[in-house]
């Protein structure tokens, strides 16, 4: 497989987790998530989707990055286990309406983000830098999603 064609693939691969909360999340904008309490610096609704859009395409740029440089197993496997809990975020917030268990659901993704990071850092330090910016947000929707919680 080429390089260009890796790469579309892995950025690919990252959005599938972004459209598979969407089936989850955009039938709960107008609906079950307006009525909800939320803090003052919730941001506006419009935002979200050109930062996932973003943050995805980062994350597939690392991914790409670790797997031009023979990236570990273990390595690529946390950066799975971490996507696996971001599409799992949006199922239990936005389907299952549960706000404490997805909390501790972002807890865990930004747990394994982090573990990650350290594991792309040894192969990789670009790759760690590509994803700062999707630790930062998911920290913030953390904060997001305990707020929420805390005011339901």
């Amino acid at each position: 497989m080429n390089k260009t064609l890796k790469l579309i693939s892995v950025i690919l691969i990252c959005h599938m987790a972004g459209i598979l909360g969407a089936f989850f999340t955009t039938p709960q904008i107008d609906g079950w998530y307006s009525i909800l309490i939320k803090p003052s610096f919730n941001p506006p609704s419009w935002i979200f989707g050109p930062v996932w859009l973003t943050l995805y395409t980062l994350m597939g740029i690392s991914l790409f990055l670790i797997w031009q440089n023979k990236g570990n197993k273990k390595a690529v496997n946390w950066f799975y286990l971490q996507l696996l809990l971001n599409a799992s975020w949006s199922i239990i917030f936005f389907g299952a309406h549960e706000l404490f268990l997805a909390f501790i659901i972002i807890l865990a993704l930004i747990l394994s983000v982090i573990k990650t990071m350290l594991e792309f850092w040894k192969i990789n330090k670009t790759s760690v830098y590509l994803l700062v910016p999707y630790l930062l947000w998911i920290s913030f929707a953390g904060f997001l999603n305990y707020s929420i919680w805390i005011l339901n």
